[in-house]
């Protein structure tokens, strides 16, 4: 039996909240590189305004979950033992897909390096720098607090795209500082639409075999990872992700391994987790 919450609608309160919070930070991020500030300074300010959905989420937790911890709510999402084939799984699934845009990307450039990095040490930089910037920041919140608390009441498979069109508008602002206009940045848009609700519906199926939140960190950060240090033309970069990512997607709908994303039906409300074959 789960608690009476205060919040009606906590799901929607937590995602117009980091909103809320996102846009003035992402404007004090775009401040900051105008005024010429050093380029360590702004991506500081740019991992902290990615950790605006953490930041709604702690403001909420005590009105979503009266008289539990937070502390202790942390800890549970990262309780469960690791399974060695969903990690390899994930991770061969996105080395495919990078080495396939690598390869797309390479016959069709011209530069010199297809690479955006030069040395180990960027590299090092880049990936920890992704690290902050976006896995760790933000799914405590998105993943571990909006999908599950929407797989109460709905199939995983539609939590999932619910959730994920609305993680994909949360980044509506970052879209119009990539220098692209008119129908490029609305073929932009679309495809990193459809990138993001697929990676999405990949991040809750290897979540929920696994029930534990280092999956879906280590999903987001190769996606950004991967994608961040191909030196290629952006608008080619996020169609070929787009591509790739939602082909997984519609094999994993197919196959609903474990029935992972459909195939129960729900009865009252926490029902659905307890009854599936993944859960606890």
């Amino acid at each position: 039996m789960f608690r009476e919450k205060k919040l009606k609608k906590p799901v929607a309160s937590f995602i117009v909240l980091t909103n809320i919070i996102f846009l003035p930070l992402f404007c004090l991020v775009g401040a900051i590189s105008m005024l010429g500030f050093p380029s360590w300074v702004i991506d500081v300010m740019f991992c902290i305004s990615a950790w605006s959905s953490t930041f709604a989420f702690v403001i909420l937790f005590k009105k979503i979950y009266p008289g539990q911890s937070f502390i202790q709510f942390v800890k549970d999402k990262f309780n469960n033992k690791l399974k060695f084939s969903v990690i390899l799984t994930t991770i061969m699934i996105q080395t495919l897909i990078f080495l396939m845009i690598l390869y797309f990307v390479s016959k069709n450039s011209d530069v010199d390096s297809i690479f955006t990095v030069s040395s180990w040490g960027m590299l090092i930089y880049f990936f920890f720098k992704s690290l902050l910037s976006g896995p760790l920041g933000e799914e405590l919140g998105w993943r571990g607090f909006a999908q599950l608390e929407l797989q109460k009441k709905n199939s995983p498979l539609k939590a999932s795209i619910i959730i994920g069109f609305w993680w994909g508008m949360w980044h509506l602002p970052i879209w119009f500082t990539t220098g692209l206009v008119g129908i490029d940045l609305i073929k932009y848009i679309l495809f990193f639409m459809i990138a993001i609700m697929s990676t999405k519906i990949v991040m809750t199926a290897c979540y929920n075999l696994n029930q534990n939140l280092i999956i879906p960190i280590i999903i987001h950060q190769f996606f950004n990872f991967f994608i961040g240090i191909i030196n290629g033309n952006l608008l080619d970069l996020i169609m070929y992700n787009a591509i790739f990512y939602f082909g997984v997607a519609v094999l994993i709908i197919i196959i609903n391994p474990n029935n992972v994303l459909y195939g129960k039906e729900e009865t009252t409300e926490g029902e659905y987790l307890k009854s599936t074959s993944y859960s606890k």
